[in-house]
């Protein structure tokens, strides 16, 4: 990787207003604190169009807040589309699900297409969808949260490991 290439990274769910924006959040933290932004571009995205333009759920943006001290009311909902599975180098699904709604609308099969558990640490819940939290109270968002953390610094490792040009 040269220095003046970025990686480009879509998180995504169903909606884009609770579990992507956390995940996009997470990771632009974690990239930060690791002086690491310069390479990077981050975006989150849904693969319904249900919520486009709107911003992050409450519960997103207060354990974002609270955990982050990071503020999501400028994020908006968008949709995934065959350009983003065209042009991001990883794309992270929250769930199995939304990998498959995005593999139908891809032209050809994205390279990099992820479950955001299959960088789980603990080796019994790899591969497991992330939970939805919508509508389940504010403990479900930081359940989410607690996942995303852990599974965005693997993320981030396996990363620097794949593309040692980051450090």
């Amino acid at each position: 990787m040269s220095d003046d290439e970025t990686l480009d990274i879509m998180f995504f769910c169903l909606g884009n207003i609770c579990r992507s924006p956390l995940a996009e959040a997470i990771f632009s933290h974690k990239i930060e604190e690791a002086g690491l932004d310069r390479n990077f571009h981050i975006e989150s995205s849904g693969t319904s169009s249900y919520h486009v333009g709107e911003e992050p759920d409450p519960g997103s943006q207060k354990v974002a807040r609270d955990r982050l001290e990071r503020d999501l009311s400028h994020q908006r909902s968008q949709q995934l589309t065959a350009e983003h599975l065209r042009d991001f180098d990883y794309l992270v699904a929250m769930s199995a699900s939304n990998r498959d709604k995005a593999l139908e609308r891809a032209d050809t099969p994205p390279d990099d297409l992820h479950l955001m558990r299959d960088f789980e640490p603990n080796e019994g819940e790899r591969g497991l969808d992330v939970p939805d939290p919508y509508g389940g109270g504010q403990n479900r968002f930081e359940l989410v949260y607690n996942i995303l953390d852990r599974c965005c610094e693997e993320l981030l490792d396996e990363l620097r490991a794949r593309h040692p040009g980051l450090d």
